[in-house]
């Protein structure tokens, strides 16, 4: 038992539950990205360079013969992979830039000093009333 009640505290500690969420949601964001690249982006370069389709691009090493598929190397998926990751990295790029903003601005705001309470307000007028009675001739 004491192993499973280590697991269930470990488990349900803050750190691990929001890990699983930044998880999720980061495998969400990776389709929308990927989906951004492949149906938003590489239309456009593809026709600005002549039509090409960069899933399409491959160099083959060996032909298809009969029931055997070609050997190919993929280099246009390569391509879009590398151009996913770049959005993705310029994406948290961004992200953080602005969180670090946000935080400094945070910082630099100048706090108001505190309000004093009741009893803080009636030992200083009294301070000034024996102040007032000390400095009399």
């Amino acid at each position: 038992m004491g192993v499973l009640n280590e697991f269930k505290a470990f488990a349900v500690k803050g750190n691990v539950v929001d890990m699983a969420v930044g998880i999720i949601i980061g495998a969400a964001f990776g389709k929308i990205v990927t989906s951004f690249v492949g149906d938003l982006v590489m239309p456009p370069i593809g026709m600005l360079i002549g039509g090409v389709d960069f899933s399409d691009l491959v160099i083959t090493l060996k032909a298809a013969d009969g029931e055997i598929p070609a050997v190919v190397l993929a280099y246009g998926k390569f391509i879009q992979t590398i151009i996913d990751f770049v959005i993705v990295a310029l994406a948290i790029f961004m992200g953080v830039k602005v969180i670090n903003r946000l935080k400094r601005e945070e910082a630099v705001a100048p706090s108001l000093p505190p309000v004093p309470s009741k009893e803080e307000e009636l030992l200083g007028e009294i301070r000034d009333l024996l102040k007032a009675q000390n400095n009399r001739p």
